[in-house]
């Protein structure tokens, strides 16, 4: 784990972390919650929060076994944070004891939380004395062993009975850095040649994706300014293939909630396709604006609400639809582990009923013997297969092809879900639609 420079006092890094995990806490997401941090500290406290988040469920149970009643929000923060650092020797990122030290003092500086100063040591120094006792104790309470919310856990249980530990196994994990090559620049056997002259261990996987032995800066990959290759996971990378397989050489194509350009710039790349793209957010349509430029591809770029096609459409149907629906991204918490202690159960039916809107919208879009791809970077059947099964059940004319489905997270060595193939990759779902002739 990557972690403070010397020069940064790791008080100072511990005082910004317990604020990102506030600020989680209240609402705010992770990225934007880092970001708000001073660039000299940023990339410390980033490393510091992440394994945090991967720890938190054992974190606040043995804070709650050592505590009567609840601390203040800020030292709370603090408090977890270091326990989450410190519970594990194996993994711990510091000596304990500096770490309790450290803690102390960042509190000590945080002029609203100095009071509770003397009470945080007292915690820390009684966990440290009863460290194998207090872990026993908390072995037993699910978000302790699995470091996600009680109601995530339970919900995989039922829907997973086979396979939830290895899902959530898996999303406690550490992700490869994964890359897509151009193929209208370069080839992955001659891309890998390149990395391999520069010393960047890496291995080829399915269709255009590489994986990194270990991550690097994307400034030190050969041609990555050029748009020879972008960063994009394998799952992410399944989407484009799988809608331009059935719309013909040079097809129509809408790229529905389109942020931040990864798919859009894969059709791009793999076809002669005129590709829309639709997305609400103007600052992340921006990112895909940029996108294409390094890559030199261009596309119709439309900032607007995917479900309000009256606002956008020019009332020509589309050979293909891809639409990358809002979701819990409860498949890819390994890559962003703050969205485990973020969402809420009740964001599931929520975002289902949303899902539900756009694609209600955009099937009259779609022209007969037309295919939309629905994809969610989730694992919850409700934004995955129950989904898609309502959608048929009410549109007559959609027939569900043959699709992947739901992905399980992880790596090639653990189980898959149903008879995909099992690479090493985020959890995705994916069902291919396609509109019937009349």
């Amino acid at each position: 784990m990557d972690v403070a420079p010397d020069s940064v006092p790791l008080w100072r890094q511990l005082q910004a972390t317990a604020a990102v995990i506030a600020a989680v806490r209240k609402g705010a997401s992770g990225t934007a919650a880092v970001e708000n941090v001073a660039a000299s500290l940023r990339p410390g406290v980033q490393a510091l929060a992440f394994h945090v988040w991967r720890n938190l469920g054992r974190a606040q149970a043995l804070r709650s076994a050592l505590v009567t009643r609840m601390p203040a929000p800020a030292t709370d923060a603090l408090l977890c944070v270091a326990l989450a650092l410190a519970w594990d020797e194996s993994t711990a990122p510091y000596d304990a004891f500096t770490l309790v030290n450290q803690a102390v003092e960042a509190l000590k500086r945080t002029p609203a939380s100095a009071a509770h100063a003397n009470f945080v040591n007292a915690c820390l120094r009684r966990f440290l004395r009863e460290r194998a006792a207090l872990v026993a104790a908390t072995d037993g309470d699910l978000e302790a062993r699995w470091n996600h919310p009680r109601w995530w856990v339970e919900r995989l249980q039922r829907e997973y009975p086979q396979q939830w530990q290895a899902i959530l196994t898996a999303a406690n994990s550490h992700p490869p850095m994964t890359l897509r090559v151009n193929v209208r620049k370069s080839s992955v056997g001659q891309y890998l040649a390149q990395l391999h002259a520069q010393g960047i261990a890496a291995h080829a996987g399915a269709g255009q994706v590489i994986y990194l032995a270990q991550a690097v800066p994307v400034n030190q990959l050969p041609g990555f300014s050029q748009g020879v290759v972008s960063v994009q996971d394998a799952a992410a990378q399944m989407a484009a293939p799988l809608l331009l397989q059935g719309v013909g050489s040079s097809p129509r194509v809408l790229d529905a909630c389109a942020a931040p350009g990864g798919k859009t710039a894969h059709l791009l790349e793999l076809s002669d396709a005129s590709v829309t793209a639709i997305e609400l957010d103007a600052r992340r349509m921006q990112r895909v604006g940029q996108t294409l430029d390094r890559l030199g591809l261009q596309a119709q770029l439309h900032v607007g609400d995917a479900s309000r096609t009256q606002d956008w459409w020019d009332g020509v149907p589309f050979d293909g639809i891809l639409l990358d629906a809002p979701c819990t991204a409860s498949g890819i918490v390994r890559r962003h582990p703050d969205v485990r202690w973020l969402r809420r159960e009740s964001d599931i039916s929520q975002l289902a009923q949303l899902q539900q809107k756009i694609l209600d919208a955009l099937w009259p879009l779609l022209q007969p013997g037309g295919r939309m791809v629905y994809c969610t970077c989730s694992v919850f059947r409700a934004e995955g297969s129950e989904q898609v099964k309502r959608f048929v059940a009410h549109q007559a004319d959609a027939h569900w092809l043959p699709s992947p489905g739901h992905l399980l997270p992880g790596n090639g060595g653990q189980a898959k879900l149903g008879d995909n193939p099992a690479h090493d990759h985020d959890g995705f779902f994916y069902a291919v639609l396609e509109k019937r002739i009349a």
